[in-house]
């Protein structure tokens, strides 16, 4: 059975748009939210004569997916095709306006996800069932799947680090879709919404060679501009941390957030010195000396020597590859390696000032902590994000239903 995206489904069958006949309809979406033909959603909406589309809706980096880098603004404008208002949610505001919410009665939320806390398009997804609970407004998610598949990994967010790039408790791998998700924030956040969800059919998030991706039905079509792989998906929620370090994660390259380098590593000696630290970290992943000058951001125009993460070998197994101990573990790796290394990067850091980027990546100063501690080893970690992996397991047992 072929699988089948919210959006298609809603799109195919009349039944389904039925409830919302006679309504105001606005959308939610980015350069992935496309039909399996490719169609982008706003126009294969729109092409519907039963449904009346008034609004549309961008999240970070735009509903086209025009701004490059973190921290870049995408302003409102209005549709050139459908002459609609295209509001941006990630501009003068992050949350919908009072004005915004006067434009529909039900919002359709149609995100790729990655499956990971920081992505945060799942910051959005919150602040659009807060924002419609308090205006009676309904939010319809259109299911994708999680390309990153079930698997959950890292430490939960710890109480008073929330912030864009940290909507709730979870670890920084979660497991859930973003159907999923929605129906965890509702009950987590006590929230009063009319919250549908147009689950997936046919998914099979265990299944080779996709591992939550539909690998052989459904081309991967970048959500954001710096997700250009499968491969990209899986390693995210380990090299995001980068994000919060002094290392370039490849913006300014073909390949960015694959892998890590700085001018002046050794690739090798740190290589040898992640296999010696924790060789069970690197399952299900191959890793590979990596050279790369970037033409833009972090160390532009220098040569850069690091790893590169590859979970599209053969022989890998991506069910198995631990992203975020993987990085976790190069850190530490460059900490034995070069003890004064100028690690973590200090900057404003989606509009926080005050906590550095690493901790509120993180989620808590655990990780930088360990890394920084010359006498805590692999198992003091290993410890706590055990501990909160089995606990969000327990959790999130409950919003596995979405796509059946």
């Amino acid at each position: 059975m072929p699988t089948l995206f919210g959006l298609d489904r809603l799109l195919a069958d009349s039944g389904l748009r039925r409830p919302l006949a006679g309504k105001r309809v606005a959308l939610l979406a980015h350069p992935a939210s496309v039909t399996a033909s490719l169609t982008h959603a706003l126009d294969a909406l729109a092409a519907l004569p039963d449904l009346q589309l008034t609004a549309a809706f961008g999240p970070q980096h735009g509903l086209k997916g025009d701004k490059q880098d973190n921290m870049v603004e995408s302003a409102d404008y209005v549709d050139p095709v459908h002459h609609i208002p295209v509001f941006s949610l990630y501009g003068e505001t992050r949350r919908p306006t009072a004005a915004m919410l006067e434009t529909f009665d039900v919002l359709l939320v149609d995100l790729q996800d990655l499956g990971c806390r920081v992505y945060t398009f799942l910051t959005t997804l919150r602040y659009v069932l807060e924002a419609a609970a308090a205006q009676a407004k309904g939010v319809w998610i259109l299911d994708r799947p999680n390309p990153a598949g079930r698997p959950v990994e890292g430490l939960k967010l710890r109480p008073g680090w929330e912030s864009f790039v940290g909507a709730g408790a979870l670890p920084m791998r979660h497991g859930l879709t973003l159907g999923e998700l929605a129906r965890w924030f509702v009950a987590t956040l006590k929230l009063d919404v009319d919250c549908q969800i147009i689950g997936l059919q046919g998914w099979q998030p265990e299944a080779a060679p996709g591992y939550g991706w539909p690998l052989l039905e459904r081309a991967w079509v970048n959500p954001s501009p710096n997700a250009p792989t499968l491969n990209m998906a899986r390693a995210y929620a380990g090299t995001v941390l980068l994000e919060g370090s002094t290392l370039s994660e490849g913006r300014g390259t073909t390949r960015p957030l694959e892998g890590f380098g700085a001018p002046g590593l050794d690739a090798r000696r740190l290589l040898a010195e992640m296999q010696r630290l924790a060789p069970e970290w690197l399952q299900g992943v191959f890793l590979r000396e990596y050279w790369f000058e970037p033409t833009f951001h972090k160390h532009a125009g220098k040569l850069c020597a690091g790893i590169f993460f590859h979970t599209d070998h053969p022989a890998c197994a991506p069910k198995a590859f631990r992203p975020w101990r993987a990085q976790a573990l190069a850190f530490k790796a460059i900490r034995a390696l070069y003890p004064d290394y100028p690690l973590w990067r200090d900057f404003a850091y989606e509009y926080e000032f005050e906590r550095l980027p690493i901790d509120l990546i993180n989620g808590s100063p655990l990780l930088r902590e360990w890394v920084d501690d010359s006498n805590a080893e692999p198992g003091d970690l290993e410890k706590l994000a055990a501990a909160d992996e089995a606990e969000w397991c327990a959790e999130r047992a409950a919003f596995l239903e979405a796509a059946g």
